[in-house]
């Protein structure tokens, strides 16, 4: 599809669920065969936190956070400027401002955004998405009319996925078999849709793993590890080890536990990529991406089995435990179709070619070396072995090779002095 290889900027953000997204991602455009760096913004989290926990107005609070916003924006263009990427790619939330973002504009660096969230949730897309060359999301209408028509933005529809590479089903130790193991388990945060529904699973053998489920008396004996935050490694044990795994999409009303929203959440990939059974409440969404199936319209090629209301989950709670051939079977044929169309590499692939068939002249053509006849053949030489040191080809383009010699860490020849010497001239002749 691409002439060479890309060179990615991808920007992650300091915390929150896009984050591990984000890791996937640069494996995958890794995967392709394109050059990442990865701006990881999570190591600024603490200073970040600091500043929350400052005794201060918000009124201050809200100018402090500004600013640092700010500097961490001028720590990517800085990046940036090094690295000259042929794209910036931008998860949800990344710390990125708009004053940065017209500077790319400007220096006519294509930008995106994979906006992996709710956009009636969180609204900061309202400013930003305009300024993004492209804004991938996963909701379809009315999100995208409005992206397309009110806010004159190029908007694409991308689901989330899995990365088959790391979701896959773990062998337990007896220990970890015993700590794990449950009849239902729910992994996720404490919104409120689903305290209140779970409250009606209590004579189960249930256990609840993850953060913000604290001041519930009623669910407290279910949460496990005090309400800890759960490592995405850790998530693949729960997983493994449960036998119907709950994935009830969050939603901030708790009157309306079945939200029937669209679009489909990462554990919905995640646990089809891993071959474990899950239940999942339908979305509108859904059909797209598996074969879904009540207890009222069973399908024998079920991909998931789906639940629209409380009373249906009950149903299909006590129907699969006692199924456990089925639920094998159906956790099978999601895996199958997972590893098929729902990966984090097929997501990529789709987010580049989109962005290369509205984009013209994309990636530009990078100037070449080209070495002079006048140079002496002993330092044709030199620059060939280095250039074999360091794994690049031969018409590899300049900057290419600065990025490779600024990152070692060994003492550097003539040949390699003089070549970053010409780098910085270049900079100052250029300014």
């Amino acid at each position: 599809m691409f002439d060479r290889p890309l060179k990615i900027l991808l920007v992650l953000p300091l915390y929150g669920g896009s984050l591990p997204i984000g890791y996937y991602c640069a494996n995958a455009l890794k995967e392709l065969g394109h050059q990442v760096d990865i701006f990881e913004a999570p190591q600024f989290l603490q200073a970040h936190t600091a500043l929350r926990s400052l005794n201060i107005g918000q009124d201050k609070l809200n100018t402090l956070e500004q600013s640092f916003v700010q500097l961490i924006s001028q720590a990517v263009y800085a990046e940036a400027e090094e690295t000259k990427p042929d794209l910036v790619l931008a998860m949800a939330q990344a710390p990125i401002n708009k004053i940065l973002l017209k500077k790319f504009r400007q220096d006519n660096i294509v930008t995106a955004m994979w906006f992996v969230e709710d956009y009636q949730v969180f609204p900061y897309w309202q400013l930003y998405a305009p300024l993004y060359d492209f804004f991938f999301v996963i909701q379809k209408e009315p999100f995208l009319q409005i992206l397309q028509n009110e806010k004159k933005t190029k908007a694409f529809y991308l689901p989330l996925a899995a990365d088959p590479s790391f979701h896959k089903k773990q062998e337990l130790s007896p220990e970890e078999e015993k700590f794990y193991q449950a009849d239902l388990a729910f992994m996720g945060a404490g919104y409120p849709n689903r305290r209140t529904a779970f409250r009606s699973l209590l004579n189960y053998d249930f256990k609840i793993w993850g953060s913000d489920w604290d001041g519930d008396e009623l669910l407290a004996r279910y949460i496990q590890k005090n309400g800890q935050r759960i490592s995405p490694e850790e998530s693949l044990k729960i997983y493994s080890a449960t036998k119907i795994n709950l994935n009830l999409h969050s939603n901030i009303h708790a009157n309306k536990l079945v939200s029937h929203g669209d679009f489909v959440n990462p554990r919905t990939f995640e646990l089809a990529s891993m071959g474990v059974f899950q239940l999942v409440d339908k979305r509108t969404l859904m059909d797209e991406h598996f074969i879904c199936s009540t207890l009222k319209n069973p399908s024998e090629d079920a991909e998931l089995a789906v639940f629209e209301s409380m009373e249906e989950l009950q149903e299909n709670i006590i129907f699969y435990l006692k199924h456990t051939e089925l639920r094998e079977k159906i956790a099978s044929n999601a895996q199958k179709r997972a590893a098929k169309e729902h990966s984090y590499l097929d997501r990529m692939k789709t987010l580049l070619t989109h962005i290369k068939e509205n984009t013209q002249d994309f990636p530009k053509k990078l100037q070449t070396i080209q070495w002079d006849s006048k140079i002496n053949p002993e330092t044709q030489q030199e620059i060939s072995a280095l250039l074999k040191e360091l794994n690049l080809e031969p018409d590899v383009d300049f900057e290419t090779v600065i990025r490779c010699l600024r990152q070692k860490n060994t003492v550097l020849t003539p040949t390699e002095t003089a070549l970053l010497f010409l780098s910085e001239w270049k900079k100052f002749y250029n300014a």
